[in-house]
């Protein structure tokens, strides 16, 4: 048998793609879609594992979007004004679960600086309240335009270790803000929070009538547990219930209620809802029980 009759094999057919591959990348791609492909091709043969090839179509995906795509909207964020006594908004920080607020001047389209959560340690810890704690203690704000590339962001939060950006419309006004958190898991997914249920839990009660509930919970099970009826013939999830409400892949911050439910998202990509946070307005949830039972 000569050379040419022989089989080829495995180590071969990996050297024949990598081939290929290198020359697109030494010379020029014709296209996105090509370079994907490539990738894509390259997770069939298990040179790529699925996280890699995920990450690297997040790191494209990441090059190609703009502040605007992932913000958190005006409207959704949780902010402090800067005259009011921390007592006075402490619930919202609290409930809010936050590490960071931007902090409201003579107005919400005047952002003066952003109040870390840490420190107010400080003022509670003393016996005396100082009434101009919060001005002594705001770090600087940093403002991005709304068509600033995700890329550029990240490099420019990694270089200035800032963790959180005010975005602003062409006019001036705030539009919304963006946190570094933000823009890492449209890399790698989902990032694991102050929110994250511990365990294999799938509900946990985390206030007075309000819960935290993966978005990936059965509404078979959403019902046991608090005693509902949601319907469960079009959606298995309760994700899919609220995604479907809402009439839309929804960003994080964003609210709707059905039946005597108010949700609210906690997390979510540009893939699915991840989190959601329950508040039971007709107060019946049981609070025990199937809160601890693991995720299938």
């Amino acid at each position: 048998m000569n050379s040419d009759d022989r089989p080829s094999n495995g180590s071969e057919g990996n050297r024949s793609w990598l081939e290929r591959i290198g020359q697109v990348l030494l010379g020029e791609p014709r296209d996105r879609d090509q370079l994907l492909e490539l990738l894509r091709e390259a997770q069939q043969r298990g040179i790529l594992d699925a996280d890699a090839l995920a990450m690297i179509e997040g790191v494209l995906a990441v090059s190609e979007m703009q502040v605007r795509d992932i913000m958190i909207p005006r409207a959704q964020m949780v902010t402090v004004e800067r005259d009011t006594p921390p007592e006075e908004f402490l619930p919202t920080v609290l409930q809010s679960g936050h590490s960071r607020f931007p902090v409201l001047g003579d107005s919400r389209d005047e952002v003066v600086g952003i109040l870390l959560a840490k420190d107010l340690l400080a003022y509670f810890a003393s016996e005396e309240k100082d009434p101009n704690f919060v001005r002594d203690h705001l770090r600087p704000a940093v403002f991005i335009p709304e068509s600033k590339r995700l890329n550029v962001l990240l490099k420019e939060f990694r270089a200035n270790r800032n963790h959180m950006a005010i975005v602003v419309d062409e006019y001036g006004g705030v539009a919304g803000l963006v946190t570094i958190e933000d823009v890492l898991e449209q890399i790698v997914g989902e990032i694991e929070d102050e929110y994250d249920i511990e365990g294999g839990a799938t509900i946990a009660r985390v206030g007075d009538h309000v819960y935290t509930v993966k978005a990936l919970t059965d509404i078979e099970d959403f019902n046991e547990y608090f005693g509902a009826r949601l319907s469960d013939e079009e959606f298995d999830t309760i994700g899919g219930l609220v995604v479907n409400r809402l009439g839309h892949l929804p960003k994080r911050g964003e609210e709707v209620t059905i039946d005597r439910f108010h949700f609210k998202v906690l997390r979510a990509d540009n893939r699915r809802v991840h989190l959601l946070q329950v508040t039971d307005l007709g107060g019946r949830g049981n609070g025990e029980g199937t809160s601890d039972q693991a995720a299938d």
